[in-house]
């Protein structure tokens, strides 16, 4: 088998730097992990803000600290920096190929789904975002790693997208229509319901974007790990 992830990510209409910080870090033990925070509010405050939430995870994680301990440091770091006035989501993400599973850590109301073959899972309890009081808890979700395991995570810019139209984004039907039609790679559907959200947006996000897609399918290829990063600059 092999993983495979893709992310597409947006800033806030006419904001300059988005306050969604994303990461990818191996595992001391083999794996990797993918750490996904959204700072309160937008722009260079709310970056800081996620910046922060993520580097103590990674430094965490890099030395061998479970994911759920990690984001419950994490969150007592921002609270104490921030005396509990300033919130942050997190997802994390990780390939544990010691344990062989994929454990999602998620501090973050937007929900996330779970996809196999053409059942899908949305994961919605209840999760309070980082900093509002100390250890706050994240909610764990332990999977096998398996064969056509489609994992979508995202910020609340997905959650969000569309409702100052009246037309919120329903991302269970567009999963169930693309799902069921064909069998899209990860980088196709990420970048599918980012411009779905923008487009609701009328091409003027209200919040920064982030999409993240993790999907196991069978091993092709050769052994070689690769990364692909595409990052637009202006001016």
């Amino acid at each position: 088998m092999e993983i495979q992830i893709a992310v597409a990510k947006v800033n806030k209409y006419a904001v300059s730097e988005s306050g969604d910080t994303l990461e990818v870090i191996e595992r001391p033990n083999g794996g990797l992990s993918v750490v996904l925070a959204d700072g309160q509010t937008s722009g260079r405050g709310a970056k800081a803000v996620s910046q922060l939430v993520v580097r103590k995870v990674i430094g965490l994680l890099a030395e061998g600290v479970r994911d759920g301990a990690a984001a419950r440091a994490a969150s007592d770091a921002l609270f104490t920096e921030k005396a509990g006035k300033v919130t942050c989501t997190l997802n994390i993400a990780s390939v544990d190929l010691h344990s062989k599973t994929i454990v999602l850590t998620r501090n973050n109301p937007a929900p996330m789904f779970i996809c196999r073959a053409s059942q899908i899972d949305i994961h919605n309890e209840e999760s309070a975002s980082l900093g509002t009081s100390r250890n706050m808890r994240p909610v764990i979700t332990e999977l096998e790693i398996q064969a056509g395991l489609l994992v979508i995570i995202f910020s609340d810019g997905i959650t969000h997208a569309g409702e100052r139209r009246g037309q919120p984004m329903n991302v269970g039907e567009i999963l169930r229509a693309l799902i069921e039609d064909q069998d899209p790679q990860p980088q196709q559907l990420a970048d599918f319901l980012l411009a779905h959200a923008v487009k609701l947006d009328d091409n003027r996000p209200a919040d920064d974007i982030s999409v993240l897609v993790l999907k196991v399918s069978e091993r092709s290829g050769d052994d070689v790990r690769r990364m692909n990063v595409r990052l637009p600059i202006n001016g």
